[in-house]
């Protein structure tokens, strides 16, 4: 009977940091990217120190591949939410309410460290544009499908898909961080009404020509 394959070089080092990305994610969840350590992150996961540095240049480096990785998990599951409703809208506004359920269940403290790392960002003009790199792969799925909404009702847009994809995913952003300080004033259901209103009010004055 033949022993099992050993992993290669490879199959070893993508171990590594996907062990290191689990640690790291669980640990800016729960404690904040600020009062997080590279060495914490790497006793974490069982590695040392080192092996961190050997995959990423910095803490900010592993919290923009920690980003990287969840926008690349959301996109297929927003791309099949998009193709599976019976058209554009119903398909935005069910993204809209699978994050604001996600994210009211078990996802607040990513929020939280998100908007710390954005302040951070902030500071550090270095990292802007790795961080609109990453926030505009999410946001430009929105523009599409707000384009495509308008090609199909015939809407003359008041304002430019990306400009009004940024509108719609910061409202959401900025009702789920009022929730996290006012949750008897803010919920889920409260989120998703308000982009429906947003949505809603965006097409009727589409369709009237942009007029009020």
């Amino acid at each position: 009977m033949r022993g099992r394959r050993a992993p290669t070089r490879v199959e070893r080092q993508a171990r590594t940091r996907t062990g290191l990305l689990d640690a790291a994610e669980r640990l800016f969840t729960a404690y904040g990217f600020h009062a997080t350590f590279i060495e914490v992150v790497a006793d974490e996961a069982g590695y040392t120190k080192g092996a961190v540095y050997s995959n990423f240049t910095s803490k900010e480096d592993l919290f923009f591949a920690v980003y990287e990785r969840r926008v690349e998990r959301l996109i297929p599951e927003v791309e099949q939410a998009l193709i599976d409703a019976p058209g554009t809208a119903e398909g935005l506004m069910s993204v809209v309410s699978a994050h604001a359920r996600r994210r009211e269940a078990n996802d607040d403290g990513w929020l939280a460290v998100f908007l710390e790392f954005w302040t951070h960002v902030l500071r550090h003009p270095e990292h802007r544009d790795r961080f609109a790199a990453i926030h505009n792969r999410y946001t430009d799925l929105f523009a599409a499908a707000i384009s495509r909404l308008a090609g199909e009702r015939g809407l003359q847009l008041p304002f430019d898909a990306r400009r009004l994809a940024v509108a719609m995913t910061i409202l959401a952003t900025g009702l789920g961080l009022e929730r996290l300080t006012q949750p008897g004033l803010i919920d889920a259901d409260f989120g998703i009404e308000m982009q429906k209103l947003w949505l809603d009010y965006l097409t009727a004055n589409a369709a009237a020509g942009g007029r009020e």
